[in-house]
């Protein structure tokens, strides 16, 4: 079985992970693959250039500022998301990118011409993870396990199974972020312990109790809200300094792309400088033009601005911390520790703040940056049977149920219900000779149908001519491991499997799946096209300069003819090099010219040797 790595496809960054063996304790060794620039975490953040060429992780982010509409961030925000929901009404206006709805209402980018689904985008950010593991594993890798936040519903969840099949990534579990933090931190742990994972990351926030016994991971409640993070918290500088820039200058840098990219980088540095210090510069020059001339933004920023701005945020998530307490059935001192990830909880208003609410001081044993991507590396090694099973016993995040007369939501699975689960529902016909009945499945915790997400709707055909009541067809609802729903239908008259259509709410559809892993292939190969053809340019401008020099220093050890053939091999790679001809015609002048400068090394070395000789 090939090796599994851990992926934590992260809103802001994201890291990848595996296992390399077992300590003399019989724990995981696990590392964390650094990238190309030798950093831990990439940057989740995707461009497309002028060239067509596709940039992911930090040489995207560098070009972000001169190309801000091609360069995508926080995809994973839209992950199955629809485009009229306030939540990404508010991203549509805080991002230098355009939103736009695709065909069902889902929110998808566009970016030049072409519209792609954030799975796509977020494709993008696995392919990167898998070569990064590839080339520091020096294997091909096929499986993997992926996190995602805990409150994730089941349309975000197949969004992220989709991304890794179009990255051509096998994900054996979709791995809820707090339950990797606490297989990270807790895998050692002998004692029973009661934890509190604090996940605030850079576009959610997730929190969950948990009981650690064993080698069991019991989850006790999860809770938490899929528009929360860091994003939000750079919006409220971005519209601060913005505000106040427009107050003085008359000029909205909103509504400029590349000042809104600056202004979004300057916000994103200085809330990072504000967990240290106390106060810190903002300096933007030449960000906008005014009657006078170029304008630029200065200001002084405090601490305690940042933390007046974000108060409210920060209490949304102790109010989350508090509900997911109570559905627990525990109090702030029945938590042993809590355990904080994401990089927003180096915020000092967000420690204090969990400090107060659990009584205690948050434990900082882990990385809040890498902890996640550690525990779905633990869990793929479980899986392949590297190290002994631990036994993850997690809870869907919401309730799921069906539309019943009137509109009402009838719940079938409850909240916090530990999965794998399953559920049977005994269905039949509203009208005589009804061939199909139609079915409604939705999501969330509101009373009416209408209030909550609709995952899909289900029509179960091929029912026998009866009068209405006498169908008698059972319909299973199970929940896998990765928090993903299926359904089955079976006539009880008959016993036999009824089949089910199914129209996702949202989403792909496995035809569209299949045709972006298909360009993705194509893409791969017209990438390593363009890298071969990158790196034989570069071998053929040193061929250019060293034959040059050659030239110039031997040129009197040649005959005239050859001088003058080296040098027009020279002129002609030039020429190539410059109109962008193909790979082929390049390689082969390159091969012609590099043939002709090993006559001017033999000319030169053989009159060395006979000046040698001579002497």
């Amino acid at each position: 079985m090939g090796k599994v790595i851990g992926i934590d496809l992260g809103t802001t960054n994201s890291c990848v992970t595996i296992v390399d063996g077992t300590n003399a304790k019989g724990e995981p060794e696990v590392t964390v693959i650094p990238n190309a620039e030798g950093a831990r975490t990439t940057p989740s953040i995707v461009a497309f250039t002028a060239k067509g060429e596709r940039l992911v992780g930090q040489v995207a982010k560098r070009q972000a500022t001169t190309n801000p509409e091609n360069t995508v961030h926080a995809v994973k925000r839209l992950m199955g998301q629809k485009v009229d929901l306030p939540e990404v009404q508010k991203q549509t206006a805080s991002v230098s990118y355009e939103i736009v709805p695709h065909t069902n209402g889902d929110a998808w980018v566009k970016v030049q011409d072409r519209l792609m689904s954030p799975p796509e985008i977020s494709s993008m950010i696995l392919l990167q993870m898998k070569e990064i593991a590839e080339t520091y594993l020096g294997e091909k890798i096929e499986e993997a396990i992926v996190t995602v936040p805990a409150y994730f519903d089941d349309a975000q969840r197949q969004a992220t199974k989709d991304a890794g099949a179009i990255a051509g990534l096998t994900i054996k579990r979709i791995l809820n972020e707090p339950t990797a933090a606490a297989l990270a931190y807790g895998l050692d742990k002998r004692q029973a312990e009661k934890i509190a994972v604090y996940d605030l990351g850079g576009g959610t926030f997730d929190i969950s109790v948990l009981e650690i016994a064993g080698g069991v991971f019991n989850v006790k409640a999860t809770g938490g809200d899929t528009h929360l993070g860091g994003e939000d918290f750079d919006v409220r500088l971005i519209d601060k300094l913005a505000d106040e820039f427009k107050k003085v200058h008359g000029v909205d840098l909103r509504k400029d792309r590349m000042s809104l990219q600056r202004l979004r980088e300057a916000a994103e540095k200085a809330k990072h400088e504000l967990s240290s210090s106390l106060q810190t510069e903002i300096n933007i020059p030449f960000i906008a033009t005014g009657p006078t001339g170029p304008l630029h933004l200065e200001r002084a920023l405090k601490r305690s601005e940042l933390e007046i701005l974000t108060k409210d945020l920060i209490q949304r998530t102790i109010d989350a911390c508090q509900a997911v307490m109570k559905e627990a059935g525990l109090s702030q001192r029945d938590i042993d520790q809590v355990v904080l990830v994401g990089g927003m909880t180096r915020m000092p208003a967000v420690q204090k703040a969990v400090r107060v609410l659990f009584g205690k001081d948050p434990n900082k044993g882990v990385n809040p940056d890498e902890v996640v991507a550690v525990g779905a590396a633990i869990q793929g090694a479980a899986l392949t049977g590297q190290i002994d099973e631990v036994l993850l016993l997690d809870v869907t995040p919401l309730s799921i149920g069906v539309e019943t007369g009137g509109g009402v939501f009838t719940r079938l699975i409850p909240r916090s219900t530990t999965v794998p689960t399953e559920k049977s529902e005994v269905f039949t016909t509203s009208m005589d000779n009804q061939p199909f009945v139609p079915i409604h499945v939705l999501q969330g915790e509101r009373e009416m149908a209408g209030d909550n997400r609709s995952l899909a709707r289900f029509e179960l055909t091929g029912i026998p001519p009866a009068p209405r009541g006498v169908p008698k067809i059972k319909v299973s609802f199970r929940v896998d491991a990765n928090g993903i729903l299926s359904v089955q239908a079976t006539d009880l008259g008959t016993n036999r499997s009824q089949s089910v259509s199914v129209t996702p709410a949202s989403g792909l559809s496995q035809a569209e799946v299949d045709s972006l892993v298909r360009e993705g292939e194509q893409f791969k190969e017209a990438d390593e096209l363009r890298r071969e053809l990158a790196e034989l340019k570069n071998q053929a401008e040193t061929l250019i300069y060293t034959t040059e020099q050659a030239l110039e220093a031997y040129a009197d050890l040649l005959p005239p003819e050859k001088v003058d053939g080296v040098r027009d091999g020279v002129a002609t790679l030039k020429v190539m090099l410059e109109s962008g001809a193909d790979l082929a015609s390049i390689r082969d002048c390159y091969a012609s010219l590099e043939n002709a400068t090993y006559e001017i090394a033999e000319a030169m070395y053989g009159g060395e040797n006979d000046k040698g000789a001579a002497s």
